[in-house]
């Protein structure tokens, strides 16, 4: 695709497939994956272990000092994982404990103000791969290719599932469709960069797609926004 890069914003529900597709393409253009989602729930897990009230603005302030969040990669896989303040927390961060605390976290302003910051920089050298809620629209509003992905309800359920039982046998589909409806309606209607989609965002339903033919698909638009960039 040559040398010039670009930015790709990847927004979208949750279990729409959104890490899969930045991971691929990040690997195949050989390009930087930030999850943005794996920053807010750093920064959840650390309110969760520091006993941080988050209906208190000060606390917040103080505790956002305190949180230095890095991505580095895998030295086996070469994925990039997630750091809180030096300790690898990828896969703590995945806990369902996590992801029923993490759009309220993610729906504060101070919070959003602090990740949003940090992934601007990460974006200024071009080159990057960013999936998450607002990425399109407050992130990289000027990202050269920005993707909006959705899937039926139901297919994102047991995705989710299939992801959350390897780990803890005991859950319930129950108990991940009704955290998932939940974090759709936080996440589309918070007041600080709710989910929308950007207005010249690219739509993909990945319901009945596999990885494999959406890459295929994602790949070729990536192709486009290159050659309009130069």
């Amino acid at each position: 695709m040559g040398t010039e890069k670009i930015n790709i914003a990847i927004d979208g529900f949750s279990s729409c497939g959104k890490s899969t597709l930045a991971k691929q393409l990040a690997k195949k253009l050989n390009y930087t994956y930030i999850d943005s989602g794996a920053m807010y729930r750093a920064i959840t897990l650390y309110f969760l272990r520091n006993h941080i009230d988050w209906t208190d603005e000060d606390e917040i302030g103080d505790a956002l000092k305190n949180i230095n969040l890095s991505f580095q990669p895998n030295s086996k896989t070469g994925d990039s994982e997630i750091y809180l303040n030096d300790e690898n927390i990828e896969y703590v961060i995945r806990d369902l404990v996590i992801a029923e605390k993490v759009s309220e976290v993610a729906a504060i302003r101070p919070v959003r103000e602090f990740a949003v910051k940090q992934q601007q920089e990460m974006g200024k050298l071009k080159g990057v791969v960013m999936d998450g809620r607002d990425i399109g629209t407050t992130v990289f509003p000027d990202a050269e290719l920005k993707i909006f992905m959705t899937a039926d309800i139901t297919v994102r359920v047991e995705r989710r599932f299939q992801e959350l039982y390897a780990k803890n046998p005991n859950i319930t589909i129950e108990e991940v469709k009704a955290n998932l409806e939940m974090r759709d309606y936080i996440d589309s209607h918070r007041e600080h960069s709710p989910l929308r989609k950007a207005a010249d965002a690219l739509v993909i339903d990945n319901t009945n797609l596999t990885p494999s033919e959406q890459l295929i698909k994602v790949l070729e638009e990536c192709k486009m926004a290159v050659k309009k960039s130069v």
